[in-house]
C-alpha cells in the first residue's frame, strides 16, 4: 500500500488569493493552490476591530471554525432573525448554503477563526447588502467582550 506524505503549511506560506468576502480575509493553507490534495479546505478567517462582513453563503460547503480569538457575533437566516454570540475556544456549525454574517463587536481586538470546509475548493457566494431587508445592529445591543 502507498501512504500518501503527512504536510506541514507554516504560516508563510499561507495563501490570502482564495475567495473573500468584504469587511474580512480568508488565507487558505490547505487548498489546491497548495499542491495538497484533500476533499477539504482549511485555513483561517480574520475581521478587524469594529468590522462585518457582507452577508454570504458557501454553497454546498459545510464549514467547521473553532475561535482561535477575540469575540465574534454572528447572524442567519432567511432574514438573518438569529444571532449567536463565540468566544474563544468554541466551535461553530454553519451548514451549506445558510445566509450568515459575522460582526466583531470590539472595538480594538480582532477576531480569528480556524476554518475547515467539506470541499477543497472555496465556496464564498456574496449577497446584496440589502439581502435582509432591515438590517438593524443597534437593536441587538451587542456588547463587546474585547
Amino acid at each position: 500500500m502507498h501512504y500518501q506524505s503527512i504536510r506541514v503549511v507554516h504560516p508563510e506560506q499561507f495563501d490570502s488569493h482564495t475567495a473573500q468576502t468584504p469587511g474580512s480575509e480568508r488565507t487558505a493553507a490547505i487548498d489546491p493552490a497548495a499542491d495538497i490534495s484533500s476533499p477539504m479546505w482549511g485555513g483561517l478567517f480574520l475581521v478587524e476591530p469594529g468590522a462585518r462582513t457582507g452577508i454570504h453563503h458557501h454553497g454546498e460547503q459545510h464549514t467547521i471554525a473553532y475561535v482561535l480569538s477575540g469575540s465574534s457575533y454572528v447572524r442567519w437566516g432567511e432574514q438573518g432573525e438569529f444571532d449567536a454570540t463565540l468566544q474563544a475556544g468554541d466551535f461553530l456549525y454553519v451548514p451549506a448554503w445558510l445566509p450568515h454574517q459575522e460582526i466583531n463587536p470590539s472595538k480594538d481586538v480582532p477576531f480569528q477563526w480556524v476554518v475547515v470546509r467539506s470541499t477543497s475548493e472555496p465556496i464564498v457566494v456574496n449577497l446584496s447588502d440589502d439581502f435582509w431587508h432591515e438590517l438593524n445592529l443597534l437593536s441587538t445591543n451587542i456588547r463587546a467582550a474585547g
